[in-house]
């Protein structure tokens, strides 16, 4: 297997606050591959906005810092690295895909001026060329009579097309990796789909790596190749999307995917995920997920399980990983006599 784009190793991401020390990321470690697609998963508040903005190191401080782990990104750790140097890589070899489109660009400069910053910056493009860059970028995603909105402002652009001038602004250096945050945050699904697919588009075509941070598991079954699901701050299960979506094997994981409507289930009735995620500045001694675990015995309260791998390519942090499989089996047994 070639050489990793991203390596991330024991990320840990701390905010502190007059509640106590918030650990939004808490150990966090995995790879990227270079033109793979990497899904990142969990409810609200568990801290896969927060290890994208660490690796680009645009944590707020105060109160967060980033209290310890590694980042390398194409051999260079960016932990040590001075500000200087990572502004350079900033948009030009890691680009971001910020969660809210409606808010995320400037008001008063012009779409044209906010595409041609970031090229005559980064490429150091004349002014001419970088409009004719920001021409071509505009029809790379999708936006008509390109040449003419250039000159436009955001609150002239829909919700849907100021996504895709972000992504626009994201891939106008080429990036090697790009981060997107909830890309279709807001956005009505006919317009999700389109944005899905032309960022799907784009890392076939240009080979750019890409991060896809959302709740949404339909589209990480659909575009991503493999999958980290994040509770609590940690990682509790990657794998290959094919193999986390037919065989899961924690409980979170199959509590997310049965939370999901599916085609294929005459049931009308979902089954929600019990309880509420844990307070961040008071974690349990034992797995986070024990309160509302199903499968949870006194081992899960005792002692925190290690990211195991239980399949070629497939971890997971769970004590009861042959109960979760068994869950599986029978829902696909009961299915498949139902159909």
């Amino acid at each position: 297997m070639a050489e990793p784009l991203l390596q991330i190793k024991d990320l840990q991401t701390h905010f502190f606050t007059s509640e106590g020390v918030v650990r939004a990321v808490n150990g966090v470690s995995y790879d990227v591959q270079p033109g793979e697609t990497l899904g990142l998963v969990g409810e609200s508040g568990s801290g896969k906005s927060v290890s994208a903005l660490s690796l680009m190191r645009l944590i707020p401080n105060p109160p967060g810092k980033i209290v310890g782990g590694e980042v390398i990104f194409d051999g260079e750790s960016l932990m040590d690295v001075d500000d200087k140097r990572m502004r350079e890589i900033r948009g030009n070899d890691i680009a971001m895909v910020f969660q809210e489109p409606m808010t995320s660009l400037n008001p008063v400069l012009t779409i044209g001026r906010q595409l041609t910053e970031a090229l005559e910056l980064h490429l150091m493009l004349k002014r001419r060329a970088a409009e004719t860059r920001a021409v071509e970028l505009l029809h790379l995603v999708g936006i008509p009579g390109a040449e003419d909105r250039l000159h436009d402002y955001p609150h002239q652009f829909s919700g849907g097309m100021r996504q895709r001038v972000m992504i626009a602004m994201a891939l106008s250096c080429d990036p090697k990796l790009l981060l997107a945050d909830e890309p279709t945050t807001a956005l009505d699904v006919t317009i999700q789909a389109q944005v899905l697919e032309v960022m799907a588009r784009l890392s076939r075509e240009l080979g750019t790596a890409v991060i896809v941070i959302t709740h949404n598991l339909g589209v990480v079954a659909r575009y991503a190749d493999r999958v980290n699901v994040m509770y609590a701050g940690r990682i509790v299960e990657s794998g290959p999307a094919t193999e986390i979506y037919h065989n899961p094997r924690h409980a979170y994981t199959l509590g997310l995917l049965e939370s999901v409507p599916r085609l294929d289930a005459r049931t009308g009735r979902l089954i929600p995920i019990e309880g509420v995620p844990p307070d961040l500045t008071n974690l349990p001694v034992g797995c986070s997920f024990e309160p509302r675990c199903r499968f949870a015995t006194d081992i899960c309260r005792e002692e925190r399980p290690d990211l195991t791998e239980v399949l070629p390519g497939h971890k997971m942090a769970c004590w009861h990983p042959d109960e979760v499989g068994e869950e599986v089996r029978k829902q696909v047994l009961s299915a498949t006599a139902e159909g």
